[in-house]
């Protein structure tokens, strides 16, 4: 469910926050996991992690504050994409924590019940009166279920079980520097200075996180133990 949620509020805010901005947005994941641990399993929550945690947040604050950056145009539409995207990394985050829980589970059919579980969310909502006609669009439709849907999740579930943390988090930030090369050559999207500093700190703060760089006059206690 969490991450049928994750894609429903991703694929909405790419027409208003554009494609680059929603997947830098997007990249607010890993303290978005940070945060649920330290509240769900009392993981603690070092004066490092909040260092680059503030550093993110300033990063998603210069994006959400440049306006006019979107798809979509208006500044108020931007900003509910900006705000949609940071939603789908929180539910994206939900749906790691359980899936910490599979095990051994079979990356195939971790990827077929979530499939199973959207038919059963989505349907009540479907318009299946107001279905596409064309060949064309039916063809891109099934691209999306077999490819990304299909062949993509079983590879990176089963990536996720063979790979170490580190590989896997390094790995993570090819999506948001190929989202951005895409969104440019195939939409011609051109993204503000602003937008552009506030992007790359948020992925500057979560490779930091990700793979333990440390931040001048920090160390890797907690904020309780520095306060001791």
């Amino acid at each position: 469910m969490a991450l049928v949620a994750n894609w429903l509020l991703i694929f909405a805010s790419f027409s208003r926050a554009s494609i680059s901005i929603a997947t830098a947005v997007y990249n607010t994941q890993p303290f978005m996991l940070v945060a649920l641990g330290a509240l769900l399993f009392s993981e603690r929550l070092t004066a490092m992690k909040v260092g680059w945690l503030c550093i993110a947040f300033a990063g998603v604050v210069l994006v959400a504050q440049a306006k006019g950056g979107g798809a979509g145009g208006g500044g108020g539409d931007y900003f509910t994409g900006v705000l949609m995207a940071l939603g789908a990394a929180f539910f994206y985050a939900v749906a790691a924590i359980v899936a910490k829980k599979l095990g051994d589970m079979a990356p195939h059919l971790i990827a077929l019940i979530q499939v199973c579980v959207g038919i059963a969310m989505l349907a009540p909502f479907a318009h299946l009166r107001a279905l596409p006609t064309d060949a064309a669009t039916w063809g891109i439709h099934v691209t999306m279920g077999v490819i990304y849907t299909g062949l993509v999740f079983i590879l990176l579930y089963g990536a996720i079980q063979k790979l170490p943390t580190t590989v896997a988090g390094a790995l993570s930030f090819i999506y948001p520097l190929v989202a951005i090369g895409v969104d440019f050559v195939a939409f011609g999207q051109r993204l503000t200075p602003a937008q552009l500093i506030g992007a790359a700190a948020i992925l500057v703060a979560a490779a930091g996180m990700t793979f333990g760089w440390t931040l001048p006059g920090l160390r890797g206690r907690s904020p309780a133990a520095r306060k001791g």
